[in-house]
């Protein structure tokens, strides 16, 4: 008998999981909340329900007793503690409870983590009180990182040149809560040189395997310049990591943060995302996600060739080391078509136009919505992500660039050097 579920989150992330979900021969109906456009035709989407609707969600669920399994996707729900309140009134959940999500909701409980159980990390200092942190700003080396401890959507960092700039920057997070209360704590590290990948793994608690790399690019503009965003585009897998690297990642990142949270009595069920800076032979964790990255997801899981249902099961179960986690040969490369503007103001209710679409294509919906005709407009900053799978890095972008051009909407922006150096 197939099994029904519900996917929480209407972005690129969510619709990429339950385009993998819709595969599976053991999956049922699914329902999203709160959906987009583009997840409506896979899924029942109740859209007048937040993600971050803690309430509304176990009620839903509570109401709909054909639901097998809920997969919590987003950060700040898993802060809050959805996977817990699921849990508690005996229902399955896909995704770390808020202690095990401490991860990615505080950077000083991730930073300490890593101190503490020897994994290499920029070197840093944690203040709460702004006096201080201002004092420390007098003698440090720059540039200079400044982070938000809470969730911020992906822009409580800022990167300082010189002491004027952290200067600006910690008062900007600390008095002036430009992020909210996620700055009543900030964290001032060491700036690392090098090329960031993003190493994710599935996790049951006790056995952790590594997905795919990947490497996203966050800049808004071409030339890596510009305001730091969500996600302007990924690859997978990563060209400039080698399988030596991969393994060293696993033996000094990965493991050791699982060992470390079982020993601090933390059991991590989900996905473990550790965003890093690699120089050289030199590999240092910059921060942790405790879920699927975006848009790396829509990169990684169109190469996943085991069954994304069958691994979800085993990580709420406990069996992850009795499933055997394949890759398919393909590469994959996503590029983000946002809104003009973005990430700061930006219109949204514009009309998007698709034309049609070569075989070894998807269109992640991101930032989606129907208006009153029924026609697809943009309701996000991040609007679509374009997926293409091919032999080579190089043919995927060239096919990824080839169908995003097909797609257009009112001041569409997206960077157009993805991968540029393979040429």
């Amino acid at each position: 008998m197939k099994k029904n579920v519900l996917v929480v989150g209407g972005g690129g992330r969510e619709h990429a999981i339950v385009y993998s979900l819709a595969k599976s021969p053991e999956v049922g109906k699914i329902y999203c909340i709160p959906g987009n456009a583009g997840i409506s035709r896979l899924a029942e989407c109740h859209g007048n329900i937040k993600a971050t609707d803690l309430d509304g969600v176990v009620a839903f669920v509570r109401s709909h007793p054909d639901i097998y399994m809920t997969v919590v996707a987003p950060d700040d729900p898993l802060a809050a503690g959805m996977v817990d309140r699921l849990e508690a009134e005996g229902f399955r959940a896909f995704g770390p409870r808020a202690n095990a999500a401490r991860l990615e909701a505080s950077k000083s409980f991730a930073k300490d983590l890593m101190k503490k159980y020897g994994i290499p990390t920029a070197a840093y200092e944690v203040f709460t009180e702004y006096a201080p942190a201002r004092d420390y700003l007098d003698n440090c080396a720059y540039p200079v990182v400044l982070k938000a401890d809470g969730l911020a959507l992906g822009k409580g960092v800022l990167i300082c040149e010189d002491k004027a700039q952290a200067v600006d920057g910690l008062k900007e997070i600390m008095l002036d809560k430009a992020f909210g209360n996620a700055g009543n704590t900030v964290v001032i590290e060491e700036f690392l040189r090098g090329f960031e990948c993003s190493a994710l793994a599935f996790c049951d608690g006790k056995t952790i395997v590594p997905m795919t790399t990947s490497q996203d690019h966050k800049r808004a503009l071409d030339g890596d310049k510009g305001l730091n965003t969500g996600g302007m585009g990924t690859f997978s897998p990563s060209y400039k990591v080698s399988a030596a690297m991969e393994k060293r990642i696993y033996d000094e990142v990965l493991l050791p943060t699982l060992k470390g949270l079982i020993a601090e009595g933390v059991e991590f069920k989900g996905v473990l995302y550790a965003g890093l800076m690699i120089n050289g032979d030199d590999i240092k964790v910059l921060e942790y996600n405790a879920r699927f990255g975006d848009p790396e997801t829509q990169v990684i899981l169109p190469r996943l060739a085991t069954d994304l249902f069958e691994i979800f099961e085993a990580c709420v179960d406990g069996t992850l080391d009795k499933i055997n986690v394949e890759w398919t040969g393909d590469s994959a490369v996503c590029v983000v078509l946002a809104s003009g503007g973005y990430p700061e103001k930006y219109a949204k209710g514009k009309k998007i136009t698709f034309g049609a679409l070569d075989d070894g294509v998807i269109v992640y919906h991101a930032g989606t919505a129907f208006d009153e005709e029924g026609n697809i407009v943009t309701s996000g900053g991040r609007v679509l992500g374009v997926t293409a799978l091919a032999p080579t890095l190089a043919e995927a972008r060239d096919k990824a660039y080839a169908n995003a051009r097909k797609i257009t909407f009112e001041n569409v922006h997206y960077r157009t050097d993805i991968l540029k150096e393979l040429v």
